[in-house]
């Protein structure tokens, strides 16, 4: 993920770089879900069983604290549908694992919204939309209202915890601006952007995604909102994700506006490395597989039957070796890129979803020849 406003607002006011130190761990603790959403890359829906016992849970929690997961975020299906999940929670917790929540919002309530608040550390709820195109989006006629209710009752505590995430596709990118009205006039602290991953549902809608002049449009937009906080003292946080190429954008337009601080917001986008993919990120399925993000094509160990250290750290297979070099040995017009190490490549579940290459250019990326060409 790309956190342009954090970094736009420490590099210019000279304060230190939030460093991720550690890997972001994302987990579908169930397929069970009581929405189904068209771009869902776990094709999750209510007839879905659990795989993972409680059991299986705990064992692995301490396996990813030793190797070096600091970041667990809780996902589906619909996560709250889990029973155990708070003592999951609270195990990660004694384990010093920070806890994301990524929830549709629909089983929060009155009665838990005080407990889901004390027990994670963020909370994220999708919303795709004005109320007609979220709803259909989400396949379920009033989804919206449900949860913007449990936005607004959990933000209503003023723990500033809580942010909404909105995927952009053709459904919903006229969209876009309402998410930022709406962000504005409820007062949500932060908004996370997420580009469509061809995998799932996401796989099966392949016409949803945008062209690139939409999403060369959408992202200057986003680059807009995130200039205009900055500079009004707005405090909504902006955040995108599954587009590393965005950082490329966000790059061009600070070193317009901020020349003096160009070289130093140059060298903290080559620190964060862009798509972390196999290196600080993976994924553990429902079904106890794991992947290098929760998108990826191939799965490389599962910890119903290997142990977790023996598939990360102790024997990772090949293409994990080769995820981790950075920046990436990609063909495409990544090899002659000058921004490669500033965004590794972008997505290779899309280059594999397109072009059946792991090593592909990202199909999705929008930056033209003249703006990657090796001139500096």
């Amino acid at each position: 993920m790309f956190r342009l406003s954090n970094l736009l607002n420490s590099v210019v006011e000279g304060k230190p770089a939030r460093v991720l130190d550690g890997s972001i761990a994302i987990w579908n603790f169930t397929n069970r879900c009581n929405l189904s959403c068209l771009h869902c890359y776990s094709k999750a829906d209510l007839d879905a069983v659990d795989t993972l016992t409680t059991e299986n849970v705990m064992d692995t929690l301490p396996k990813l604290k030793v190797n070096g997961v600091k970041f667990l975020i809780f996902s589906g299906g619909e996560p709250l549908t889990r029973k155990d999940l708070f003592d999951i929670a609270a195990r990660c917790r004694e384990l010093d694992i920070v806890t994301y929540l990524s929830t549709n919002g629909l089983y929060v309530k009155t009665s838990n919204a005080e407990k889901i608040l004390d027990t994670f550390d963020y909370i994220g709820i999708s919303i795709d939309g004005s109320p007609e195109v979220h709803d259909r989006f989400r396949g379920l006629k009033g989804s919206f209202v449900e949860s913007m209710k449990a936005v607004d009752l959990l933000n209503s505590y003023g723990k500033t915890k809580v942010g909404i995430r909105f995927t952009i596709t053709k459904d919903t990118y006229d969209d876009l601006r309402f998410i930022f009205e709406l962000a504005e006039a409820h007062n949500i602290p932060k908004i996370y952007i997420s580009h469509l991953v061809y995998s799932g549902r996401g796989l099966e809608n392949l016409e949803m995604d945008l062209s690139k002049e939409q999403r060369i449009a959408a992202v200057e937009y986003i680059l807009d909102k995130a200039f205009e906080y900055h500079e009004s003292g707005r405090d909504i946080e902006i955040v995108t994700g599954n587009m590393e190429m965005d950082a490329i954008l966000f790059y061009n337009r600070f070193k317009e506006k901020y020349p003096e601080h160009a070289e130093e917001m140059l060298r903290r986008l080559k620190a964060w490395g862009g798509n972390s993919a196999g290196r600080k990120l993976l994924n553990i399925d429902s079904e106890g597989f794991v992947k290098p993000d929760p998108f990826f094509p191939v799965k490389i160990g599962n910890i119903l039957h290997q142990d977790f250290s023996d598939i990360w750290t102790n024997e990772p297979t090949e293409l994990l070796q080769k995820l981790r070099v950075h920046p990436r040995e990609l063909g495409g017009k990544c090899s002659d890129c000058r921004y490669l190490d500033i965004c590794n490549g972008g997505s290779r579940s899309r280059a594999y979803a397109i072009y059946g290459d792991m090593w592909a250019e990202d199909p999705s990326c929008y930056l033209n020849d003249v703006q990657i060409a090796n001139e500096e």
